[in-house]
């Protein structure tokens, strides 16, 4: 049997820019996709920690070093720049494999320009 689990997961990630006339997506610095193991267009599920909601999207990359998070298309109306995201991928394990799975995870401080916290990120 399959079961998923947490692969990868940015915490604290503030949002920089929304555009709600975008097909949608959420576009994210690569250099912290890379540090988690995120992919390109890679399916994820979004937590806004500043009103609860909760969204899935993919994962596009946006330029390395630049602090982006950019809520795009009709996830843009559940947020606003400056809210704190929670970004997680998830992958599939045989059961058996399940209990020694160490997701990639880092959490964000300072507008996204510092990891203050990384748990078996590179």
């Amino acid at each position: 049997m399959l079961v998923q689990v947490l692969k990868s997961k940015i915490l604290r990630a503030e949002t920089t820019d929304s555009r709600i006339d975008y097909e949608g997506s959420l576009a994210i610095d690569e250099d912290l996709m890379d540090k988690v193991g995120m992919l390109p267009y890679e399916k994820i599920l979004v937590g806004n920690i500043a009103n609860g909601k909760r969204f899935e999207t993919y994962a596009i990359p946006a330029a390395r070093g630049s602090g982006t998070f950019s809520v795009r298309g009709a996830a843009a109306h559940l947020g606003n720049v400056g809210d704190l995201l929670v970004i997680m991928s998830f992958g599939y394990v045989e059961e058996s494999q399940a209990k020694s799975v160490r997701p990639k995870t880092i959490t964000l401080g300072e507008h996204n320009r510092k990891i203050i916290k990384s748990l078996n990120a590179d």
